[in-house]
Order: C-alpha cells, then structure tokens, then sequence
C-alpha cells in the first residue's frame, strides 16, 4: 500500500507557473504508475497527466498538453507536475494517484489516491 501526500497548490494569477509535488510512501515507489487529477468545483473528476514507472512514458490531457509536464524522482519517492501558462479553467483540486504496474499503456483505473491540493487561478 502507498499513502500519497500532495502540496505546492495556491492562488496565482493566469499566466503564470506551479509546480505542484506529490510524496509518497513505501519503499516500491518505482514500481507504481503514477497520475495527476483534478476536479473541478461542481464538475466530475478528470485525467490531467500520467507517467509509467520509469517516467519514460508519459500521457497528458488534450486540455494540457504542451502546458503541463509531469515527472518523477524515484530516489525521492515523488511525482511531480509543472504547470505554465495556467488558465482559470484550470481551476481545480489536483490530486495525484499511483497504480502498482510496470505497463506502460495510459491507466484508466488507479488504486491509492491522495488528498488534493487546491490550484486557484485569476483572471
């Protein structure tokens, strides 16, 4: 099992960056797929961006798409998502999910999600 932790959320104004970060625990955190979701007030949860276990392979939203980059440490347990040229529709509580697999294919299910982190963006 895998508890996440996500942080770097805040207000920021269109235009600008966040970095946001997830920790998680355990000692097998490479061999986890790991994702970024958001969710919207009063919309469903989407997909924003994932990457394999190695981090060579990585799926993003059309939405981000040339936007947002995830990464990953996996010395430092923790995947990572870079936002640029934020939008107020990306306005959201992101959180960050991990499956356990070494398969590369983009993920429909995850099965450890954290907490989220609250992004604001204004206009």
């Amino acid at each position: 099992q895998v508890q996440l932790v996500e942080s770097g959320g805040g207000l920021v104004q269109a235009g600008g960056s966040l970095k946001l970060s997830c920790a998680a625990s355990g000692r097998t955190f490479s061999s986890y797929a790991m994702g970024w979701f958001r969710q919207a007030p009063g919309k469903e949860r989407e997909f924003v961006a994932s990457i394999s276990w190695s981090g060579g392979t990585t799926y993003y939203a059309d939405s981000v798409k040339g936007r947002f980059t995830i990464s990953r440490d996996n010395a430092k347990n923790t995947v990572y998502l870079q936002m640029s040229s934020l939008k107020p529709e990306d306005t959201a509580v992101y959180s960050c999910a991990a499956k356990r697999t070494y398969s590369t294919v983009l993920i429909s299910a995850f099965d450890y999600w954290g907490q989220g982190t609250r992004v604001t963006i204004s206009s």
